[in-house]
């Protein structure tokens, strides 16, 4: 929040005092509340490239030019004030500023209180547990919880829920879908909408999963009018979002809906985990001063292949999952009746299963296609973890007014926020890859730490062929340009392309996609 409000130019001061006395500034300072690290302080003398503040410690500290040069002023979200030449242009005798300490030792920053807001909500895609949640910029500031009470648009951060039930219908990563202007008339929406590309530009047959990773709006709309608003309506819902804040028209598949970022990030879990549904969870336990549990939460954990048994008094009921010979041989030992255990699957759950949401190939095509989104896409800052198992999806709504990043491993799951409570624009160069991405940057790289960068497990029944990259068919022999591409085995491509000096083949794979 910080650099998004430096990046935007200086307020001026927040206030200002003309007794500069000792006993004035202490007066004052008692009026005055710190906001996490931006501490109060006003300056007391102004040179010509630095200005020295007292705080209200008493310590008079040196804002030295490097640490108070950014400080154009702010003129709008698009347009700041000329670069200052001197510190007299930017501080005045009197002035209470905020600080913060500089990224050198001994220096002080100058800063502000951002009127921009943001959210980051992480959880475990495992069992729906709670990692982080952070509902603004400062609680003491404001205490109003974006994270779990703000309804907000997620545009394209929502495109990949839509673009994962268009891969259950039958779509795979190379069906080419034409990105080219359309006009549609729709009770709900304006009389005539003619949605457009951010580019302002339309790129013609494109392939799924490029259009994704490229965030092609053109191709989303037409992937939802070809599955149906009523199959992705029915779809999301198994995700948990809220289908009476589902919008009944097209407009859903630019991320029209309202969610918080909390019923975000629960979605993108299902994204994260191969296709099954978590809750998310607060408390684990709760135990007594003797250190007697009172209370276990028990939440839908994702365990493939696992059967549920319920905690029998042999077993520890921390376990989450083991071998059901394990279980049995403590019943025997036990003296307890083993024919319950006698369950169909290798594995028995003492925990509640997790519901499986995804067919587990649709789920491992969206998860590879996303991992796109930061090799090639909107998401490349995120290359600086120098982890190959992220994925994730940008997002910014109409005139910049949210951004947003949401993006997974295996083990953690997180969405950030940006933009303001009362919306407005965030400025016509901010985006969710340069408001909200450096926040989920900043937080998996510490998150993440522990989190050994391993592929996920390819499901039965995907197979990798090589294809050419403008039709989506089967490469030509010696295509020099071909790439692999992942298909459920019966849904692989029988047309092979057409290679220099060859003839053009039979129907088109796409001839049924509008």
């Amino acid at each position: 929040m910080l650099a998004y409000t430096e990046r935007h130019g200086y307020f001026g001061p927040e206030a200002t005092t003309e007794d500069l006395t000792d006993d004035g500034l202490k007066a004052f300072f008692k009026k005055q509340t710190v906001y996490g690290s931006l501490l109060p302080a006003v300056i007391t003398e102004v040179s010509e490239q630095s200005a020295t503040a007292r705080l209200r410690s008493g310590e008079d500290i040196t804002l030295d030019w490097d640490n108070i040069s950014w400080a154009k002023a702010y003129k709008g979200p698009n347009r700041m004030g000329a670069a200052p030449k001197q510190a007299a242009d930017i501080l005045t005798v009197g002035d209470m500023v905020r600080v913060v300490p500089g990224e050198e030792e001994n220096t002080w920053h100058l800063t502000q209180v951002p009127h921009v807001q943001g959210a980051l909500v992480a959880l475990s895609p495992k069992d729906g547990a709670l990692n982080a949640l952070v509902g603004g910029f400062n609680f003491v500031h404001n205490k109003f919880n974006r994270a779990t009470q703000a309804l907000r648009q997620p545009g394209s951060n929502f495109k990949p829920f839509i673009y994962a039930s268009a891969l259950e219908q039958g779509f795979t990563p190379a069906t080419t879908i034409n990105d080219a202007p359309v006009v549609l008339n729709d009770n709900d929406l304006e009389a005539s909408w003619r949605p457009e590309n951010y580019s302002k530009k339309f790129y013609g047959p494109t392939r799924l999963r490029e259009a994704l990773y490229r965030s092609r709006n053109l191709v989303s709309i037409r992937i939802l009018r070809s599955i149906g608003i009523d199959t992705a309506t029915d779809y999301l819902t198994g995700f948990g979002f809220d289908k009476t804040r589902i919008p009944q028209n097209l407009s859903l598949s630019l991320g029209s809906a309202d969610v918080t970022p909390l019923e975000l990030v629960t979605g993108y879990a299902g994204l994260a985990n191969q296709g099954y549904k978590v809750a998310p969870y607060f408390i684990n336990r709760m135990e007594n001063a003797a250190g007697k549990t009172l209370y276990q939460a028990q939440p839908a954990t994702v365990c493939p292949g696992c059967e549920y048994s319920e905690p029998s008094t042999s077993i520890p009921s921390n376990i989450e999952a083991i071998d059901l010979t394990t279980v049995q041989e403590a019943a025997t030992a036990s003296g307890e009746d083993t024919d319950k255990l006698q369950l169909s699957g290798s594995k028995i759950s003492q925990l509640p299963i997790a519901a499986q949401i995804m067919e587990p190939q649709a789920a491992y095509m969206i998860y590879d296609i996303m991992q796109d989104v930061i090799t090639h896409g909107t998401g490349r800052r995120a290359l600086s973890l120098k982890r190959s198992d992220i994925a994730g999806k940008t997002g910014t709504t109409n005139d910049q007014k949210d951004a947003w990043f949401s993006g997974f491993n295996k083990d953690v799951v997180a969405t950030a926020w940006v933009g303001f409570d009362q919306p407005s624009t965030l400025g016509r160069r901010e985006f969710g890859g340069s408001a909200a991405l450096p926040i989920w940057i900043d937080f998996m790289e510490v998150a993440l730490a522990d989190s050994p960068d391993e592929a996920v497990n390819k499901p039965d029944g995907i197979i990798s062929r090589r294809i050419d990259p403008e039709t989506g068919l089967l490469a030509y022999p010696g295509q020099e340009n071909a790439v692999f591409e992942i298909f459920p085995a019966d849904k692989v491509p029988t047309e092979v392309a057409t290679g220099p000096g060859q003839a053009a083949g039979g129907e088109s794979q796409t001839d049924d996609i509008f």
